[in-house]
Parts: C-alpha cells; structure tokens; sequence
C-alpha cells in the first residue's frame, strides 16, 4: 500500500512529480494555491493526475461545506469528497477501505476472467 499525502504547504506540482511512483490513493487539498498563488489548485491538480492515471482513486479535501465544490470535485472524476471536520479522518478511513477493497474484488475478477 502506498498513499501519497499533498500537505496543505506542498503544491500541485510536487504531487505530480511523484505520480511515477504509482500511489493507491491521492488525499488532496481542494485548496492547495491558498498559500501559493501561483501553484495550480486542487481541481487542476486532479485533472493532470487523471491524465496521468485514470485508475489512481484521488479524494478530496476541503475545509468548503458547499455542494457546488463537491460536485465539481466529482464531475472531475475525484473518488470522493470530504469535508474538514471532527469526523474528517474517521470518513477517511472507511474511504480507503472502500478503495482498498474494491482494487482487491477488481484484482480477483480479473484473475477468473483471465482463465476463462
């Protein structure tokens, strides 16, 4: 297992320098030019992971309790979508099992269909 974390310090663009090292899961900051102007955002970021790797499950993270953000998280293909609160790291926890457990059905669906 190998999670790759884009502090709320780090930018986009160092997130996509270590895509080559191929993480299960991205947890990344909606807002990650709120320190850096000049460093992409998080939707932006998202996108050139996508690009990169449309299979790498990247889950948002934002202290924005607006739907619109969430949908446009969603409509640019993130995993999922939480909100920063008390309860963020708990939710994030049953994200990554979900993930986790859906790579492992998908791994063992393609091992049967490969001996069919």
């Amino acid at each position: 297992m190998h999670l790759t974390f884009v502090k709320k310090d780090a930018t986009g663009e160092l997130c996509i320098e270590n895509l080559n090292s191929l993480p299960d899961v991205i947890i990344l900051d909606y807002q990650l030019d709120s320190i850096l102007k000049s460093a992409m955002n998080g939707i932006e970021t998202l996108d050139k992971i996508k690009a990169f790797n449309p299979d790498i499950p990247v889950v948002m993270l934002s202290s924005q309790d607006k739907i619109e953000v969430a949908i446009e998280c969603m409509h640019h293909k993130a995993f999922d979508y939480v909100v920063k609160s008390e309860t963020a790291f708990v939710r994030l926890q049953k994200i990554i099992t979900t993930i986790f457990h859906y790579k492992k059905l998908e791994k063992e669906l393609n091992w049967y269909m490969e001996r069919m």
